[in-house]
């Protein structure tokens, strides 16, 4: 957390006046203070509230107790007569400012605290009761300023009963804004790096506040500028933080103020203690993108979240990585034209039902992986070099069987491989589930928002959007299924589709000899040997298997015996050969493969460094099995008008490369609600810039437009 401050001195001293009126003001440049009383006159031994009215000009602000990153909390040094005391300052609930990375609590515009005061019993009438504060403050804007005043207050001495004035509309004001004990049963867990908050109890369901943040109360217990997600089921509010610097022992008080505000801008707040204890589970805190910035995931409800999904998954369907596989389906849609009605919906019912079952599993690996502390996103799978071959290995398969080299019988329909030739069921549910493997690799507009909110949700929220994400995938086919008359708009069939269907072999036999490329980027070079054996391996298999047909009954049994282990040796030997060679592989490929790039490898500490000498940095967040990072790379990253932009500026390029699982580009994702790649970032120049999130899909007049009108340094952000 950052501690420091610009400082220029800048003290304000009042000389005691004729009357209590004039000492108990005093006006600095920034604020102007004043001291006043609940009563016009005091009771021997009774308790009267006095209050530090402080009056702020626009953008700047001064501190609650607990300052945040910066700043100092405003003190009250009472000076009273023998026997009198004074309570602790009673804090409103603060406002959060933010300049930068630097967040901060404080107040702006107007703010009065309380103190409750205790009068001595002894006094008596007709005596005076003279109180003395010296008060400091930081007010800040730019600049920080510390300020100190005098103010004094004189009361007179009544007898208990006399008439005097009571009811100050100020401080009457300013008891109303203080946070009330909250209402419900609080408990608060941690697992180290985060934090769970939870309210249960009557009432919660009917808040439904727009936002909700918790201030703690001491230095470092949550981090001030860490997201805060709030989620409501019932009668139960929940609310996920990032733990600080000093989050406290098991059992330590956890206090503070959780602030609910609802959609018209007003503001609830209660006072919250609990203690601490240890999380039963890792706690997960996906964290939202800088205010500002497009799909924070901030912004949005579960609501919003399912329909976001949903257009993703819809978009998805255009991405290189899938259009080739529904085109397969459509064209068996219309090779069996002849089928029914009913026949044809059942065909679209399968291939979603095919989608969402490998949605559904995708999301509970994520669950179980994330209950297990890992820190997985979107396409997370594409990180294990096992599994980037086996899809290179069923890629090249479908391409086999699209070519005629390969034709399963409808005994192995469900296997799949004969997409194009079968109306069978089972051959659509695995069209469906072909579909979900291929759509990971790609990231569409919408959906960062989405799987960004998902993954720091509970599980049931968590597998809504999935699902959402899936009904989009599929919905394309799903309504041609249908939709007769989408049917009837599509080409009559002829001998042109068996052309076509041998053309969409070549896509994939292109996604697996990228696959094999992003392969050697994980593994090494020897992978790629590893890889085409087994492609040839598979190849042989599907030779032995198609000639099988025209053997004599013992011949036949042998071909396919022979087809079968050629399948199991390309299978056990890639995972032999890619599993041992990868951690080495992963290791190996550094500062030679980056040599003569226009770009520097990421790491959060080179970008703090070229942040700190106020250099401009624009980070690229990419993956090697990311087609949609490569094909913005391709477009405009990698454009001579981008990278001539990037020199005349003074950009700096940082590239993180998330092929591998990369703890550090994992965090630095999750800070702006992000589960997966691409994620583009400009830092305009300056130490305390805000950075600017571009969109998904790039052209390079969308990147030379970012960073030509660099966002402006917010000097006061809620």
């Amino acid at each position: 957390m950052i501690r420091t401050f610009s400082l220029v001195l800048a003290t304000a001293s009042v000389v005691h006046g004729a009357t209590a009126q004039a000492a108990s003001r005093a006006a600095t440049p920034q604020v102007r203070a004043e001291l006043l009383a609940s009563v016009s006159a005091v009771y021997p031994g009774e308790q009267i509230e006095l209050g530090l009215q402080q009056k702020i000009i626009p953008h700047w602000h001064t501190y609650w107790v607990n300052p945040g990153d910066s700043g100092l909390a405003t003190t009250i040094a009472w000076t009273l007569p023998d026997g009198a005391s004074a309570g602790d300052i009673q804090w409103p609930a603060p406002k959060r400012f933010k300049t930068g990375p630097v967040a901060n609590y404080g107040y702006e515009n107007e703010v009065t605290l309380l103190s409750t005061l205790r009068v001595p019993a002894g006094l008596q009438p007709g005596q005076r009761f003279p109180v003395k504060a010296e008060v400091s403050w930081l007010v800040c804007k730019e600049v920080c300023i510390p300020e100190q005043v005098s103010l004094d207050l004189d009361l007179p001495v009544l007898a208990p009963g006399s008439p005097r004035e009571t009811g100050n509309s100020v401080i009457q004001a300013a008891r109303s804004r203080l946070p009330v004990a909250a209402p419900w049963q609080t408990t608060v867990e941690s697992d180290g790096k985060a934090i769970l908050l939870r309210a249960s109890g009557a009432g919660i369901a009917g808040l439904k506040p727009a936002e909700a943040w918790f201030y703690a109360r001491e230095w470092g217990r949550t981090t001030h500028d860490g997201p805060q997600q709030l989620h409501i089921q019932g009668d139960t509010l929940e609310l996920r933080l990032k733990a600080g610097e000093a989050p406290g022992a098991t059992g330590t008080p956890l206090d503070g103020v959780l602030a609910l505000q609802a959609a018209d801008g007003s503001v609830k707040a209660y006072t919250v203690s609990a203690p601490l204890q240890a999380a039963s589970a890792p706690i997960s805190v996906a964290a939202p993108a800088s205010r500002g910035a497009p799909e924070a995931a901030d912004d949005i409800q579960l609501g919003g979240a399912l329909v976001l999904a949903l257009l993703g998954g819809l978009i998805l369907n255009l991405m290189p990585c899938v259009f080739p596989v529904l085109s397969i389906k459509a064209l068996s849609l219309l090779r069996h034209g002849g089928q029914s009605p009913w026949q044809a919906r059942l065909q679209g019912l399968a291939y979603t039902a095919g989608v969402l079952s490998s949605f559904a599993v995708l999301a509970g690996v994520l669950v179980a992986l994330k209950a297990g502390g890992a820190e997985v996103g979107w396409g997370f799978q594409f990180q294990s070099p096992v599994f980037v071959l086996a899809v290179a290995y069923l890629m090249f398969t479908v391409g086999l069987s699209l070519s005629g080299a390969l034709h399963l019988g409808a005994s192995a329909a469900g296997v799949g491989a004969s997409l194009a030739d079968r109306p069978g069921h089972a051959g659509s549910f695995f069209t469906g589930v072909l579909a979900t493997v291929v759509a990971t690799p790609c990231t569409a507009p919408f959906m960062g928002a989405a799987l960004g909110f998902a993954l720091g949700q509970p599980a049931p929220a968590l597998f809504a959007v999935f699902l959402s994400l899936g009904l989009g995938l599929a919905l394309p086919y799903l309504l041609l299924s249908f939709w007769p008359a989408l049917q009837r708009r599509l080409p009559r069939p002829g001998p042109w589709m068996e052309r076509l269907k041998e053309i969409l072999a070549f896509p994939m036999y292109g996604a697996a000899v990228w696959l094999v490329w992003v392969l050697a980027r994980q593994a090494g070079p020897d992978a790629i040997a590893i890889a085409l054996g087994g492609m040839l391996a598979i190849a042989f298999a599907a030779w032995l298997y198609q000639h099988s047909h025209s053997a004599r009954p013992l011949a036949r049994h042998g071909s396919r015996g022979l087809a079968a282990a050629a399948v199991a040796l390309a299978l056990a030997g890639g995972y032999a050969g890619i599993g041992s060679d990868s951690a080495r592989a992963a290791t190996g490929n550094t500062a030679a493969a980056h040599a003569g790039q226009s770009w520097e490898p990421y790491s959060k500490a080179r970008l703090d460094a070229l942040r700190a000498e106020g250099k401009p940095v624009f980070v690229n967040f990419t993956a090697a099995w990311c087609i949609t990072c490569l094909a913005n790379e391709k477009v405009a990253l990698s454009s001579d008008t981008v990278q001539d932009a990037f020199r005349q500026a003074g950009i700096t390029y940082l590239k993180g490369d998330w092929t591998h699982q990369d703890p550090e580009i994992s965090a630095h994702l999750a800070e702006f609600g992000r589960s997966g790649v691409p994620l583009y970032l400009f830092y305009p120049g300056g130490t305390a810039s805000t950075p600017k999130v571009l969109p998904q899909l790039l052209t390079p007049a969308i990147v030379r437009a970012a960073i030509a009108t660099p966002s402006s340094i917010a000097t006061l952000q809620e």
